[in-house]
């Protein structure tokens, strides 16, 4: 079954950087987290602790709402091609300039300092990547394999996240503590630096805008483009009853993500007592069994229909997310390598449809601007999590507190699917636009919508 049947060299480049984008996309965004952590004293002082490498993952939260609002603006108004690459750019010199950074024994704080300032810019940029990248992907892949598309763009973050861990460990293992964080960790800011250069030249030689957001955006040059368009129109005009839909339905989705992955991290070693490897293992093997379902997840919601898929996945997870921290975590019942997993896939793998969806819910003018700010506006709060969590679990529990953050997020996630329309696999058969613009309307005949020129302008 070919992924990209049917389409010109520049679709098919499009499609392809798409996935192969996000996952160096995701590889930069889980850097300082992964990569960074064994080495924050070198860069924070001798005295670093936790709230140092807070400040750094906070610094990338705040920074990729504001890029997506800006950079999806951009990429309405200029096209997807010219802002990821714009955004690559960006990415790429922020990762670079993260390991040249030199050490808090020569110039103190301002060590730090500087590392928290690229990475909101960083953040600002790898949102303007995905949030024109993915789009782009979307835009030009063929109807019934859209779902697909977007599962296997999506699964590229686990895969990026177990890459990371793995790379990092290896590094450790070879170096050593002490040569690791003297310089080790920047060979991997490097090479996701130089990773985004290579992406950043394949898209200049070999993708370019589909063609009917070409025409569209010739439309807008021309003063016949519809009106509603822009971030008001997103947040509280004509498109806000589909972007507070999508808003509800990915903080459902972010909220079971903190949980059963970063949360979920810190309990291993915190409440079950197990040591750095295996923790590092025991996540690494969830994010694989993550990785390979939700690259499957996307296709089928085509197959069922995406309100469906939703509605029924945010039901599951909130009645076995539960049961399974409880069984992992509280009760170890449960053995743990499997209880995270499946953790991981009730939940985590629910994103698989996201990309496609996301996509089908706003038109052209706005569906870089809907896409990206529903998708990092949403984060903010979920991620926030250390601050409101503790509240909860002095009324809840220990365990508790993370079940009712499990249940409820499972419950936005089907209780927006619902809101959301009916897109069936009939529905979807069409190209993006035409999904966008009458989500419901009947079908037309796939074979008239998937002809499209062998040469694009971007």
């Amino acid at each position: 079954m070919s992924l990209v049947p049917g389409l010109p060299p520049t679709g098919r480049a499009a499609v392809r950087a798409g996935i192969v984008g996000n996952y160096v996309d995701q590889i930069n965004i889980f850097l300082p987290v992964v990569a960074l952590a064994p080495a924050l004293a070198t860069l924070a002082g001798p005295h670093a602790g936790v709230t140092a490498g807070a400040v750094v993952t906070v610094a990338t939260l705040l920074g990729r709402p504001i890029g997506a609002m800006l950079f999806g603006r951009i990429a309405d108004r200029v096209g997807r091609t010219r802002t990821t690459q714009l955004a690559i750019g960006g990415t790429a010199a922020c990762s670079l300039a993260i390991a040249a950074v030199p050490t808090h024994e020569s110039i103190g704080v301002a060590a730090i300092t500087a590392v928290v300032v690229l990475r909101f810019v960083g953040g600002a940029f790898l949102a303007g990547e995905y949030t024109s990248a993915i789009p782009l992907a979307m835009e030009w892949s063929v109807p019934r394999r859209r779902g697909l598309v977007s599962g296997l763009i999506m699964s590229m973050a686990p895969w990026a996240q177990s890459t990371i861990a793995f790379v990092t460990a290896g590094l450790l293992a070879v170096l050593g503590p002490v040569d690791y964080a003297a310089w080790g960790w920047r060979v991997s800011f490097v090479c996701g630096g130089l990773a985004s250069l290579a992406l950043l030249a394949y898209y200049s030689a070999r993708v370019a805008d589909a063609p009917q957001v070409v025409r569209q955006r010739e439309q807008a040059d021309e003063g016949r483009a519809p009106a509603a368009v822009g971030l008001r129109a997103v947040l509280g005009g004509a498109h806000a009853g589909a972007f507070w839909q999508m808003f509800g339905l990915m903080s459902g989705l972010w909220l079971m993500t903190n949980m059963v992955v970063i949360l979920a991290t810190g309990r291993l070693s915190t409440d079950l007592g197990m040591g750095g490897g295996e923790v590092a293992l025991v996540m690494g093997l969830a994010a694989v069994a993550q990785a390979f379902v939700m690259s499957l997840t996307g296709h089928w919601s085509t197959l069922v229909g995406r309100r469906r898929f939703l509605v029924g996945w945010g039901l599951a997870a909130a009645v076995v997310a539960p049961l399974l921290w409880a069984g992992t975590m509280a009760t170890q019942v449960v053995p743990v390598v499997v209880g995270v997993a499946l953790l991981q896939v009730v939940t985590v793998c629910g994103y698989g449809p996201v990309g496609a969806y996301l996509c089908e819910r706003f038109p052209a003018p706005v569906r870089s601007t809907g896409y990206g700010t529903a998708y990092s506006l949403s984060i903010v709060l979920p991620a926030l999590w250390p601050w409101w969590l503790p509240t909860l679990e002095s009324v809840l529990g220990h365990d508790g507190a993370v079940a009712a953050v499990l249940l409820a997020g499972g419950l936005l996630v089907a209780g927006c699917g619902a809101l959301g329309p009916r897109l069936s696999a009939a529905d979807l058969d069409r190209d993006v636009e035409s999904v966008a613009a009458r989500p419901d309307a009947p079908a037309e005949p796939v074979a008239a919508l998937t002809t499209v020129p062998t040469r694009a302008t971007s």
